[in-house]
């Protein structure tokens, strides 16, 4: 109805415009019989009276009425002639987005089912394989389950002032991102558990407009997840109306149910928020220059322009972007993932937002510690080959290699994610062909790089973690020693520190070791160390 619509506006803004221009000649027409009127009036006047002045335009209240109605009635016409031009676009913009994801499913399953295909049947007949496009979408798309994030922030400005943000994500089965919308928020008396409604409808509003059937909501908010499985009443009026009209949505899906998961899971709509939410907070800040906004930092106690703090995600601690530069620099240069300086906060600082503020290098530290972080001890592997030497999961790594090997979780080959070489994940060497495990180790009891290594390490004094088996450097500093997993020992003789105690009889620095000779004794906390690993030092 909306071509029809805008035609009918068109139609009616046109013959507002002839209305108002057949009042303006009857105005015009009226102007000239009133001066005529009066003109003829002054001339049958004795000479010896006083002259009235001729008018060149009179008013014409009943005119001024009829103009301004006309004037709203127009702007009001193609104020509407906007928003159905705005929703043809947005309609056209959706129909190409389900356009888009019915091919993208369609290729997904063909390529399922050739994968599936036995290898003689694809010799034979993987040259007259085809599925035309449209033969299997509307069923794929009605089985899969999709999977929509959603998420709601707000942040009070002032007493008056409430900035917000919106965040939507959806998702195939797979994971993989097919829609993703940012919506800001600028008012008042809003709170989280409104703004997470809002969220979760704009979600399956726009699960709806991409006609997906099936979908599953995440939800990080648990009260959030109380309120829309039915295990809590909304009590507000405005909560209650959200949520009636959350419940109406969810009926026009065959299957749409709730998930309670935390926060890192709904990454996307995470990001996709606060950047909503952030650009509406720099539009203010922008403005309010002129107007001297300042807030202080309590790290270095000084006023700094609202524009330049930063909010750590999470728990929004507030501090100016130059302490926070340096407490992140600090952290990565001594091998730390860094956290909220905030005392006792163990809110993890997010890449994206201190990427703003980082070099590149610092930027690829940083990449390179959350990876190893993320990773347990037991599970990380490093590709054997000297030129590419990339960090992977155990996990991560077999699944890659699956798709390439039949037998590969039992052959022990796998194929490194980054470089795509092939190596041998029990004996950590390159894939040595046509010989099993136990016969390479029987003929390299010693693999030259594991000598060398040891060899290198004993002429240089670096010592290994026994924990996670790091090999470290003493660079400056004391014997105490703590390495990037956490493990604290002694750098003379191996044995652990246990509550910032030594338990073993070593000393505890050497006059060779401490570069500053008016540094305090105190900085027996001193740890650092060189990574061999990684070729950085800590």
């Amino acid at each position: 109805m909306d071509p029809e619509l805008k035609i009918l506006a068109v139609e009616q803004r046109r013959e507002l415009m002839a209305a108002r221009d057949v009042d303006s000649d009857f105005d015009f027409a009226f102007q000239l019989q009133l001066q005529e009127a009066i003109t003829a009036s002054i001339s049958l006047q004795p000479s010896t009276s006083t002259a009235v002045p001729t008018p060149t335009t009179l008013p014409h209240p009943e005119n001024d009425g009829v103009s301004k109605f006309a004037d709203v009635q127009t702007s009001e016409l193609l104020q509407l002639e906007r928003e159905i031009d705005d929703r043809i676009l947005s309609e056209l913009e959706f129909r190409k987005m389900r356009d888009d994801l019915q091919r993208r499913i369609h290729d997904h399953r063909v390529a399922q089912e050739i994968l599936r295909m036995p290898e003689d049947e694809w010799l034979d007949n993987g040259d007259n394989f085809e599925v035309p496009f449209g033969e299997v979408t509307s069923k794929n798309k009605d089985t899969e389950l999709f999977r929509v994030y959603f998420k709601g922030l707000v942040e009070n400005y002032s007493s008056k002032v409430v900035f917000g943000g919106i965040g939507v994500a959806i998702c195939d089965s797979r994971d993989e991102l097919l829609f993703e919308m940012r919506k800001p928020f600028y008012g008042s008396a809003m709170n989280r558990q409104c703004i997470e409604f809002k969220a979760l409808i704009e979600g399956l509003n726009a699960a709806i407009a991409l006609d997906l059937k099936r979908v599953v909501f995440f939800c990080d908010y648990f009260p959030m997840f109380r309120f829309v499985t039915g295990r809590w009443s909304a009590k507000q009026r405005k909560a209650a109306a959200l949520l009636n009209q959350v419940a109406l949505l969810r009926q026009k899906f065959s299957f749409c149910q709730p998930s309670l998961v935390p926060r890192n899971k709904i990454k996307f709509a995470f990001r996709f928020a606060r950047e909503a939410m952030t650009s509406q907070i720099n539009k203010v800040a922008e403005s309010d220059a002129s107007r001297n906004v300042y807030e202080t930092c309590v790290i270095c106690l000084e006023d700094t322009d609202i524009g330049q703090i930063f909010s750590v995600d999470g728990c929004r601690h507030r501090y100016c972007v130059s302490c926070m530069k340096q407490h992140v620099e600090v952290k990565l240069l001594h091998g730390i993932v860094p956290k909220c300086p905030h005392a006792e906060c163990n809110s993890d600082l997010k890449l994206d937002s201190c990427s703003k503020f980082l070099t590149p290098k610092l930027i690829d530290i940083m990449k390179q510690h959350i990876k190893e972080a993320s990773i347990p001890v037991t599970e990380k592997v490093y590709c054997p080959y000297p030129k590419c030497s990339a960090l992977m999961s155990k996990s991560e790594v077999l699944e890659y290699s699956k798709g390439f090997f039949l037998r590969a979780e039992r052959l022990g080959i796998r194929k490194c994610t980054k470089c795509n070489g092939l190596f041998c994940i029990n004996c950590k060497v390159p894939w040595h062909y046509n010989i099993v495990c136990d016969e390479y180790r029987r003929r390299n009891p010693n693999p030259p790089e594991d000598v060398k290594l040891k060899n290198l390490a004993a002429m240089n004094l670096w010592r290994q973690c026994i924990k996670c088996n790091h090999m470290i450097e003493l660079a400056a500093g004391c014997y105490h020693m703590t390495c990037r997993c956490g493990y604290e020992f002694c750098y003379t003789c191996g044995e652990p520190w246990t509550d910032k105690k030594a338990t073993c009889s070593c000393k505890l620095w050497d006059e060779d070791y401490i570069l500053d000779s008016d540094e305090d004794e105190d900085e027996e906390e001193n740890d650092d160390y060189y990574d061999t690993d990684s070729d950085d030092y800590y």
